[in-house]
C-alpha cells in the first residue's frame, strides 16, 4: 500500500471527519422529527400533503441551519449569518425536490402512506444534503485561498511555510476540508 494515501481519504478516516458527520446526523435527525411534525400537523389540519410537505421541508432546513451553524460547523463558519442561511437554504432547496418527487411518487404511484414516502425521500436526500454543506455551505476559510502552488505538489495557503511544526502540522494532516 505504500505512499499512495490521499489527502482525501486522511481527511475521511480522521476523528474530526466522522465527529462532525456524526454531529450531522443527530441534526438531521431532529430535522427528521422537525419534517415529521409539521407535514402531520399541517394535513391533520386539511392541508394538502404536497404543499404540506414543502412547508415542513422548509421549517426543518431552517431549524438545521441553526443547529449545524452553532454546533456542527462552528469551525467553519465565517461571513454574515443571513449570507450563510441563504446560502444553505439554496442548497437544501435540491434535497426538498428530490424529497417531494419521492413523496408525490411514493404516494401517488405506489400507493404508500405519504408519511412513510416522506422518510423516504428524507433518507434519499440525505448524503446529497451533507456533501453539499461540507463543500458549499460551511467551506474552511483557509479553504479558499488553497492551491497546489509548492513544487512538492502540496496543499497550502499562500506563504504557509514548508515544515509546520507540532500541533499546526497534526491538525492540518487530520483535519476535513471537503470530501
Amino acid at each position: 500500500m505504500g505512499g499512495s494515501d490521499s489527502l482525501g481519504s486522511r481527511r475521511m478516516r480522521s476523528l474530526d471527519y466522522w465527529w462532525s458527520f456524526i454531529k450531522f446526523n443527530i441534526v438531521g435527525l431532529v430535522g427528521v422529527i422537525v419534517n415529521e411534525g409539521v407535514l402531520l400537523l399541517l394535513v391533520f389540519e386539511g392541508a394538502y400533503y404536497l404543499y404540506a410537505s414543502a412547508v415542513a421541508i422548509e421549517v426543518s432546513i431552517i431549524s438545521n441551519f441553526v443547529l449545524n451553524d452553532l454546533w456542527t460547523f462552528r469551525d467553519r463558519r465565517h461571513g454574515h449569518i443571513v449570507v450563510r442561511m441563504l446560502k444553505f437554504n439554496g442548497l437544501m432547496l435540491i434535497g426538498l425536490v428530490v424529497n417531494l418527487v419521492i413523496l408525490f411518487a411514493g404516494t401517488a404511484y405506489l400507493g404508500i402512506s405519504y408519511a412513510i414516502s416522506n422518510l423516504i425521500g428524507i433518507a434519499a436526500a440525505f448524503i446529497l444534503r451533507y456533501w453539499l454543506s461540507i463543500r458549499f455551505a460551511w467551506i474552511k476559510k483557509e479553504e479558499e485561498s488553497v492551491e497546489p502552488s509548492q513544487s512538492d505538489g502540496s496543499l497550502r495557503p499562500p506563504g504557509t511555510p514548508t515544515q509546520l511544526s507540532g500541533k499546526s502540522a497534526f491538525r492540518q494532516a487530520l483535519l476535513p476540508t471537503s470530501l
